[in-house]
């Protein structure tokens, strides 16, 4: 054990440890009603859990109770898992991350094809439309990551040249999936539960598909009139890419163990070496599917946003620290705002600071 670790578990005294239970119990508590949808909250420092509960309900039908066992729909926070599958195709030597579109996707517009690598697409510098603006607004079936190529192939226009500034993506990581797909020969479901899950033993993880069970499953709401609405699915759910994944306490502390031990690959390394400076946020990049600050020792962020989930992960690998926030509740930030107040108090200021990331994702 370093020296570092060793003052900090005598910092983290018994006592302390204690009252900041005892204060995210109160924060818990309040913002989550056990006749509500609720949240899971995950905190580990100095490499120790000192809180990992639910509040709340993960099924308000069945009154199935959130515990750290249940899965929530991760949104956005997938896409560090989509980045991990590309880099292990990358590590196999089957693709370079400057393999430009037109390789896997034919149909695209040469001058889009050839511009955009997928460099660009893992750290949003690809300039790619949103898919969003350009479905049809009468949409009712679900998009796939392949009705998302279909509907940007075939145009010639990007919000700005790739690689010169930064447009968050859910198209990037939508494509991603497909690239997975086309190079791997393999469904991007059962590429990353043989690659990533079953490795790591994440046994109740996977990623989403239409009409296939979900063990301990979390349902998606909002609020609507002073009460919670059921709003587990949107015509944008089913895509893989950029938010399919479904995860618990328990199974992503094994996710996180694994980036920092470099049990898949060296991952601190890929992070740097796929590290883009984000302009409109100083000292800020994006790298690996994750936001991040301090390069030599990184404070990693990423939030998931979608109809009825609000997930917020915070990681210091040099401190053992990560704080994991998954909620069934759609807008629900200000629990997370509330959580990493406590934690502040503790000695960590910058937990509060790297939520203001939250915005690029808009």
């Amino acid at each position: 054990m370093t020296k570092f670790l060793v003052a900090g578990l005598f910092l983290f005294s018994l006592s302390a440890v204690a009252q900041i239970r005892e204060r995210l119990d109160s924060v818990m508590r309040s913002s989550n009603p056990s006749t509500e949808p609720g949240t899971a909250l995950l905190v580990i420092m100095v490499g120790k859990i000192i809180y990992q509960k639910g509040y709340g309900l993960a099924n308000s039908k069945t009154k199935t109770l959130i515990t750290p066992e249940i899965n929530f729909r991760m949104a956005s926070v997938s896409k560090q898992f989509t980045a991990m599958c590309i880099l292990l195709l990358e590590k196999e030597g089957k693709l370079t991350l400057d393999d430009p579109l037109i390789k896997f996707f034919p149909g695209f517009t040469t001058r889009v094809g050839r511009q955009v690598h997928i460099r660009h697409l893992l750290t949003h510098a690809s300039g790619i439309l949103d898919y969003e603006t350009v479905m049809n607004p009468r949409q009712r079936k679900q998009l796939l990551d392949a009705d998302v190529l279909t509907l940007i192939s075939n145009r010639d226009s990007l919000y700005f040249e790739p690689g010169t500034q930064f447009r968050y993506s859910n198209s990037a990581y939508c494509l991603l999936a497909l690239i997975v797909e086309r190079v791997s020969g393999k469904s991007f479901a059962s590429f990353v539960q043989q690659r990533i899950f079953q490795p790591l033993h994440m046994t109740e993880s996977t990623v989403y598909e239409a009409g296939k069970p979900i063990t301990r499953r979390a349902m998606g709401y909002r609020q609507k009139d002073g009460a919670f609405i059921f709003s587990d699915q949107s015509v944008t759910s089913a895509t893989k890419g950029d938010g399919g994944v479904y995860t618990s306490l328990n199974d992503y502390q094994k996710w996180i163990r694994a980036l920092q031990a470099g049990t898949l690959l060296d991952w601190p390394a890929a992070l740097l070496r796929t590290g883009q400076a984000i302009p409109q946020a100083k000292n800020s990049y994006y790298g690996a599917g994750w936001f991040f600050r301090r390069p030599d020792k990184p404070i990693l962020f990423h939030s998931g946003s979608t109809c009825g989930f609000n997930n917020y992960v915070i990681s210091i690998p040099s401190e053992q620290l990560l704080v994991v926030c998954f909620s069934n509740k759609a807008d629900n930030k200000a629990n997370a705002l509330a959580v990493t107040d406590v934690l502040a108090g503790s000695g960590h200021p910058e937990l509060v600071d790297m939520l203001a990331l939250d915005n690029l994702t808009q």
